[in-house]
């Protein structure tokens, strides 16, 4: 099997830190997130919780 390389699209969605512990019902059930997470709304209005450090090496925030 040979692996191919592909960029994501650079695709705007919606995002809000949260500053407190939160459980969002997913796709996948319900998921929890932590104080300074941020609750994301994706392309088909999904919701769910990306972690703060994960959030800081994927996302730049758009003004």
């Amino acid at each position: 099997m040979e692996f191919r390389q592909a960029v994501k699209k650079p695709i705007i969605i919606k995002c809000f830190q949260m500053n407190e512990p939160f459980e969002v019902e997913t796709m996948e059930g319900l998921m929890r997130g932590e104080k300074g997470d941020w609750l994301m709304k994706g392309v088909s209005g999904e919701l769910y919780p990306c972690a703060n450090n994960i959030f800081l090496k994927s996302y730049d925030i758009v003004e």
